[in-house]
């Protein structure tokens, strides 16, 4: 395993302001916080990281798990020359977040994980979506993600970005889908939640099917210091799918710390 290459969009806001990191679900980019990033750049700086092989983050050339993403992101973080940071990331990009906690706490003053869960899916399904993208590509996901991500009403009242999101998943690299789903397969911090100090709020969407309710309460009621909140019209994607009430969530939570 080796910590992958990730590229970090320019950071937005205040100099002075503390600085906020977003993170990317799987098959999404940093496009999937843009409606909601401007809600926040006013009170942090803001700055969302891309996958390996997703958006503007180069294709990965070897394996690696959710702990090299999360050493990947606090190598990005270090190098912007910021030694704090808040973290939201939605799905993988949670599952980042709660690594980066067991990881880098002296990097996090706190984390919102945002659809995700300290396991996520079915390992074994996870190798059979790395197998048929690797196959079909992730044009062959399209349908399939497109009901996984959004509620009902979500592509109606935001058809442009749900477009743009479909279109940054048929986009991603192959090669880099496969080996984020490989990660995910992996993944399964459900007996460390207990070791997280760092304050942490976790989201989940009302009609989210992949990361319901029983995700968010088990790390809100695992770690040490754990929050739950919902999002309404929502399913796996609320900053896309509900920008307002997602950066409300946020401000709320990183305000308090």
């Amino acid at each position: 395993m080796t910590v992958p290459q990730i590229a970090l969009t320019d950071v937005v806001g205040a100099a002075d302001a503390p600085l906020l990191v977003l993170g990317p679900s799987l098959g999404t980019s940093a496009i999937l916080w843009e409606t909601t990033a401007p809600l926040l750049s006013d009170r942090y700086r803001v700055v969302a990281w891309d996958l390996p092989g997703h958006g503007d983050s180069p294709a990965p050339t070897a394996p690696f798990s959710v702990a090299d993403l999360a050493d990947a992101v606090s190598e990005a973080v270090r190098g912007l020359g910021a030694d704090r940071m808040l973290y939201a990331g939605v799905s993988l990009g949670g599952a980042v977040g709660l690594e980066l906690a067991l990881r880098h706490p002296e990097l996090l003053s706190g984390a919102a994980i945002v659809a995700s869960g300290a396991q996520l899916g079915d390992p074994a399904a996870w190798h059979e979506r790395a197998a048929q993208v690797r196959a079909q590509s992730t044009s062959s996901l399209i349908i399939g993600s497109a009901q996984r991500w959004f509620a009902p009403g979500s592509i109606e009242r935001e058809p442009e970005l749900s477009g743009r999101l479909l279109h940054a998943l048929q986009g991603a690299d192959d090669e880099g889908y496969a080996l984020c789903c490989e990660a995910l397969a992996a993944y399964d911090v459900r007996d460390r939640l207990t070791e997280i100090r760092v304050p942490v709020l976790a989201v989940w969407g009302r009609a989210d099917q992949v990361a319901p309710e029983a995700k968010a309460v088990e790390i809100a009621e695992g770690v040490q210091q754990g929050a739950v909140t919902v999002i309404e019209d929502a399913a796996h994607l609320p900053p896309a799918e509900q920008p307002a009430a997602t950066a409300s969530a946020l401000r709320a939570f990183f305000d308090s710390l």
